[in-house]
């Protein structure tokens, strides 16, 4: 059987902080444990955001916490015929259409929505989309498309679950022989989610289960707030043909307000707390890890 393949995957829009180390030593820790192999992915497909400075400070931070990884690193932003290529084949199934709107415009039509009521959203909390860019006459989207107006590519997710029944993800418990469950997948709670812009061609939903597939990549350790995101990263597989990982979700690191850490949490980021004279060993002790 061949060893299992676990993989970090950040941004380099910002530097490293401690949520970030607690979930690469986890990985770490499992590819040990397992004899596994840890991959480190490098998810730069946001050109506006993402920096050079920001992914060698990534590559630093991680070398000191003592994590080694697997090269040559895969960059996003240089894989994008991949992402070309799973998008077109989601296309010739009928399941992407573009969508015109701009976000003011969304806003203001799910304010119009919810002025007759609640207007549903998401697990993340945002609005789903509320257009209806899908019903639009074919001569009216190639004239949209052929003025050069921005749009974003969207699965039509009503017509995309019709290709799948019974969808669920193996969940591993978050220890490290935590025990493993069936979660029902319910991606139609996301609406018809983005996964291409016409500036960008792909997406975080769309890039992801491209590159875990490519990669070999077997069992998924990243946070809990990307939980309920798998049921759109598993109807995706599907669609694709794509292989099947195990998922574990781990708890997160929060500031003293309970607030998820962000790259601006400047007391918790790496680089200073090694500025102050915090050791790899004390990073482990305020993660929870020992």
């Amino acid at each position: 059987m061949a060893p299992p393949v676990f993989r970090f995957a950040p941004s380099p829009n910002g530097f490293l902080h401690l949520g970030h180390a607690f979930s690469a030593l986890l990985n770490f820790d499992r590819a040990r444990k397992t004899g596994g192999r840890l991959l480190l992915r490098i998810e730069d497909i946001d050109a506006t955001r993402c920096r050079p400075e920001y992914e060698a400070a990534t590559y630093e931070d991680l070398a000191w916490l003592g994590i080694d990884w697997e090269t040559p690193v895969r960059r996003q932003s240089e894989h994008l015929a991949d992402y070309r290529a799973a998008l077109d084949r989601l296309s010739a199934l009928g399941l992407v259409y573009p969508a015109f709107e701009s976000r003011t415009e969304i806003a203001r039509l799910v304010a119009a929505r919810e002025a007759n009521g609640p207007w549903p959203r998401d697990p993340d909390g945002a609005p789903l989309y509320p257009g209806e860019a899908k019903s639009l006459p074919a001569p009216e989207r190639d004239r949209l498309l052929a003025s050069g107006r921005p749009y974003a590519l969207r699965l039509d997710m009503i017509a995309a679950c019709r290709h799948v029944t019974g969808l669920t993800w193996n969940e591993l418990g978050e220890g490290p022989d935590g025990e493993r469950c069936t979660v029902p997948a319910r991606p139609q709670a996301w609406g018809d989610v983005i996964l291409a812009r016409k500036e960008t061609l792909t997406s975080y939903h769309l890039s992801v289960v491209v590159d875990d597939a490519i990669q070999g990549v077997s069992e998924i350790v990243r946070g809990q707030d990307l939980f309920h995101a798998t049921a759109v990263h598993r109807l995706l597989q599907v669609l694709l043909g794509l292989p099947e990982p195990a998922y574990r979700h781990h708890r997160l690191i929060c500031d003293d307000e309970g607030r998820k850490l962000s790259k601006s949490s400047r007391s918790t980021g790496l680089r200073a707390l090694r500025a102050a004279g915090i050791t790899p060993a004390s990073i482990r002790q305020l993660v929870g890890l020992g």
